[in-house]
């Protein structure tokens, strides 16, 4: 008995130690595992630590950012060779679908919308123009700032086009020295119809976004430039107005600005040419006065559209 006593005493004992090493381990993984949320930066460098290979590929490793900016740097080192020119009227389209040879395409869109995409090749340029086509219920032109949202993306998604052109026509204020026939490379867009009165959203509602920058164009063509204010109406009430004037804009269309915004974020170039049919600050009615002009205005718009494509021809993005 008084020997057997010690080594049951000897054994608990170590019992207990081993039971205590355990809980210990147990503690310690736990801890290890809680890491990632309660010390963040610490677990990463052990986890890096442990392996000195992991911890070169962290390093050598480029970043999204990098990456993006590879991307866009061998986009604008190469020949530009896809163009999506994006027009809201009829009118305006067809002069350069007969232009260029352009045929249509079913294929590209999707189905059941009245959007229309004309293709065709002009020198070097894969040409794909997309006009919204006709509204389903009332038969007139898909003008306006929704339609040409949805037609931007689309044919973004559908095309992937290394350079966006949005043409068409606007109005010009004679106060910023346009005139009726005046073509313009607008160098910003922005909305004048979308009035949020509350820090920070009061710019995302005027949404202005810059042209993509184009010297070499506006001083070959010699064309006009100006800032471009865009609104869902043809019309300008005094609160539009009031936007124009402090968006600093010589011109005003009802698509650019949509178009901007689609093209920023999806990271596609875009420039825009807009050919002036009538004076908002001049003495005649808007309407009366763009449709008196629209046919005459459209083949300048015409002429200036195919001076940019032969400018574009043959060149990268950063040569414009």
């Amino acid at each position: 008995m008084n020997l057997l006593l010690p080594c049951l005493l000897f054994i608990g004992h170590k019992v207990t130690l081993q039971t205590n090493e355990q809980t210990l381990e147990r503690t310690k993984v736990s801890f290890q595992s809680s890491l990632p949320e309660i010390f963040p930066r610490k677990r990463k460098k052990i986890e890096l630590a442990t392996d000195s290979r992991e911890t070169q590929t962290a390093v050598m490793t480029p970043s999204g950012d990098q990456l993006e900016d590879a991307v866009v740097s061998h986009i604008e080192d190469r020949p530009i060779s896809s163009i999506l020119i994006i027009i809201a009227m009829q009118a305006e389209a067809l002069p350069l679908v007969n232009k260029f040879q352009l045929t249509e395409e079913l294929s590209m869109l999707p189905k059941g919308v009245p959007w229309v995409c004309y293709r065709g090749i002009y020198k070097n340029l894969n040409i794909n123009l997309i006009w919204p086509g006709k509204d389903l219920s009332l038969g007139v032109d898909s003008v306006g700032t929704v339609s040409a949202s949805l037609v931007t993306y689309a044919s973004i998604q559908a095309l992937k086009p290394d350079l966006i052109i949005n043409a068409g026509t606007a109005g010009g204020f004679k106060a910023k020295g346009a005139s009726v026939g005046d073509v313009f490379l607008a160098s910003a867009c922005a909305f004048h119809d979308r009035r949020i009165p509350i820090p920070v959203f009061d710019m995302y509602g005027i949404g202005l976004r810059q042209a993509f920058s184009s010297p070499n164009l506006l001083k070959e063509l010699n064309l006009k430039v100006g800032k471009l204010s865009t609104g869902d109406s043809l019309d300008m009430s005094p609160q539009d107005e009031a936007s124009i004037v402090a968006n600093d804009a010589t011109i005003k269309d009802m698509e650019g600005a949509a178009v901007a915004y689609v093209a920023d974020l999806l990271k596609v170039p875009a420039i825009f040419v807009k050919a002036v049919t009538d004076i908002v600050d001049g003495e005649k009615p808007t309407a009366e006065e763009f449709l008196q002009n629209l046919v005459a205005v459209t083949a300048a718009l015409d002429q200036a559209v195919t001076q940019v494509l032969d400018f574009i021809n043959g060149k990268c993005l950063s040569q414009l």
